[in-house]
């Protein structure tokens, strides 16, 4: 079991995906009958964590009234909620203050990766890194941006949203050291574009494996269409070798 607390960003309004979602947060769209977020939840439980934080905003009691306290997953979920909306570093600033913890594992409430979990955390300490990102590979990176990383897996380097073919892409889990949070100024802030740009000690270890982002209607149909995909993320982590692959499904 891991004794690394989860904080799960789950707050955004979810614009792009409102003609699917309504009044639901992004995340509490369902997918083969369940909300997306409980296959976060699930995987996370697959991996033997345990300590679960969702950071909250828009609609946040859709949430707190599905998952409760988080025994029907054998999980303990808590919540962190935004007074207005502070953006993703703003949320995970906010939930760290009532969580004490030495680092973090950070997912986005509206992707999946699969992704060994406990070995990112163990690659996160072997690096004394302070922050430390799960890559992974996309046919068309157009909608992400990419990542470019030295022999070391030091990040070198963000590539701007825009430009098309396969690419490596953040995949939306880190594990973030509690004094790099503490280190924040309150108030509204982007983890990925006003901290992760300024560390230079954050790493980043590819993972091969389905991904997906829920963001957009067309991906989310996707998706909805076949959530036999997620299968491979609900297992139980296995060591993985790095390397990455073009997901085409």
């Amino acid at each position: 079991m891991m004794d690394t607390p989860c904080l799960i960003l789950a707050g955004g309004f979810g614009t792009r995906l409102a003609s699917i979602a309504g009044d639901r947060p992004k995340p509490m769209v369902e997918i083969n009958g369940r909300p997306f977020l409980e296959y976060l939840v699930l995987q996370l439980r697959a991996q033997g964590f345990r300590d679960i934080v969702f950071c909250t905003g828009y609609r946040a009691q859709a949430l707190e009234k599905h998952f409760e306290d988080g025994r029907r997953w054998s999980v303990s979920i808590r919540y962190s909620r935004e007074p207005q909306p502070l953006g993703t570093g703003g949320a995970l600033k906010l939930a760290a203050s009532a969580v004490a913890a030495r680092e973090y594992l950070v997912t986005n409430g509206d992707s999946i990766l699969e992704a060994d979990l406990a070995s990112l955390v163990r690659f996160h300490r072997e690096k004394r890194a302070r922050a430390t990102m799960a890559l992974a590979q996309v046919p068309d990176a157009a909608r992400y941006g990419g990542v470019e990383t030295a022999p070391d897996r030091r990040v070198k380097r963000f590539a701007e949203k825009g430009q098309s073919g396969p690419a490596t892409i953040n995949g939306g889990i880190y594990v973030i050291n509690r004094e790099v949070l503490e280190g924040m100024p309150a108030g509204l802030s982007s983890i990925e574009r006003d901290v992760f740009p300024s560390l230079d000690d954050l790493y980043a270890r590819a993972f091969p494996g389905f991904f997906i982002d829920i963001g957009i209607p067309d991906d989310y149909l996707r998706l909805a269409n076949h959530p036999e995909w997620l299968a491979g993320c609900l297992s139980p982590g296995m060591e993985g070798d790095g390397r990455l692959h073009v997901n085409t499904r």
